[in-house]
């Protein structure tokens, strides 16, 4: 091995500690295959190198910005005797006039001079088309940025924990004996039961209940919330979606039509209050007599879309609270106004509600949207004991 393939190989392990030291974590056969990705892209081109190393090195979202300042520390503008963008980088001898510049012996120079300012411009502080769209407010977006949100929605992709069953199946990685088929097979044997015969209890997804409120007050996010709610519905089995403003009405039926525009169209049509009143409590205590038995059961996760503003009986609004948590494995609650850093629930109606949510988040942008995706994926069997707020 040559004395530059050595320094190249230590430098591209250098820029991984570097990384590991500042908590992100990289293995050695991220840095390898990072080793390897560079011998086939243009050495020279600042944005290659860059996606390369963030494709093989970054694999969480929040680590992104951290290691897009580590990545700046190692990089600068190419002298006028440097490399031509576009070239690829050779072994072969240059004029004695010329000297090779490439990202390893960048590398080396820069941890050197780790404490001399870098002058060029820190990119972690900038964020694409798509980036900024993610973090911008649902109610502060135009009709265009409203329609590329909405397909960004549609295809989404959710998953609900699992919850074991009564019901067992067969299963050879089990750790209950099946007696009925192992009896069955010693019929073979003269009665000798010489087959062990494995069951383990069936997997199956838990039922998810969403219920919007589409009041006046949360008119500029109700049509969002049930692109949200066709989403869940396509992706997932045994979804229940529910509005409600001044009453309670099921749209379960209407999400399920395959085009997602009629889909919409045909939900709201059924909503009679839309953008009304709000009465949180009565839609509720409704919900629980009548739907609750039916849709809340074996361990149901219910979410519940509102920003608290309660028009009726606030003690109303507690009590169908209690019920609907006792009965369900897990009651999350969306807030719009959450994701405001100002924010706080002072309003009675969610004042009233927070103590028996397991689960408090905003629901203000498609960052937060794909955060509850990844939360609802990571719930646990059992229930938390303290309620979760995310801001």
């Amino acid at each position: 091995m040559s004395k530059e393939t050595d320094n190249f190989l230590e430098n591209i392990l250098l820029f991984s500690r570097m990384l590991r030291q500042a908590g992100i974590p990289v293995s050695l056969e991220q840095s390898i295959d990072f080793a390897r990705a560079l011998t086939l892209v243009k050495i020279g081109d600042r944005d290659q190198v860059y996606h390369a190393a963030r494709s093989l090195l970054v694999t969480r979202h929040e680590h992104l910005r951290l290691f897009e300042t580590i990545f700046n520390r190692f990089w600068r503008a190419h002298p006028e005797n440097g490399p031509v963008a576009g070239k690829k980088a050779t072994n072969a001898r240059r004029p004695s006039g010329q000297r090779r510049i490439d990202i390893a012996t960048y590398m080396a120079a820069r941890a050197r001079e780790a404490d001399q300012p870098v002058d060029i411009p820190d990119r972690s502080e900038t964020y694409s088309p798509a980036e900024r769209l993610r973090r911008r407010e649902f109610s502060e977006m135009t009709p265009e940025e409203l329609e590329k949100v909405k397909r960004l929605i549609r295809e989404m992709q959710w998953q609900v924990s699992l919850r074991q069953t009564r019901r067992r199946i067969p299963d050879s990685r089990g750790s209950i004996i099946h007696l009925r088929r192992m009896m069955r097979s010693a019929t073979k044997y003269g009665g000798v039961p010489l087959d062990l015969a494995w069951q383990s209890r069936k997997i199956k997804q838990r039922p998810f209940v969403l219920i919007a409120d589409v009041s006046g007050s949360m008119e500029k996010y109700a049509r969002l919330m049930l692109q949200f709610f066709y989403s869940v519905s396509h992706s997932l089995n045994r979804v229940e979606c529910f509005v409600f403003g001044t009453r309670l009405t099921r749209i379960t039926p209407a999400l399920k039509l395959k085009n997602i525009d009629r889909a919409v169209d045909e939900a709201a049509r059924e909503v009679v209050d839309w953008s009304g009143g709000t009465r949180i409590g009565e839609s509720l205590r409704r919900f629980n007599r009548e739907w609750s038995r039916r849709v809340v059961r074996r361990g149901a996760i219910v979410l519940v879309v509102s920003d608290g503003w309660e028009r009726g009986d606030v003690d109303l609004l507690r009590r169908e609270m209690r019920y609907l948590h006792h009965r369900c494995h897990r009651l999350i609650w969306l807030n719009p106004l959450l994701g405001k850093d100002t924010y706080q629930p002072r309003v009675e109606g969610m004042s009233a509600a927070l103590p028996f949510v397991d689960d408090f988040l905003p629901v203000h942008n498609l960052q937060s949207l794909q955060a509850l995706s990844e939360h609802l994926a990571s719930l646990g069997k059992h229930r938390s004991p303290q309620p979760t707020t995310g801001t």
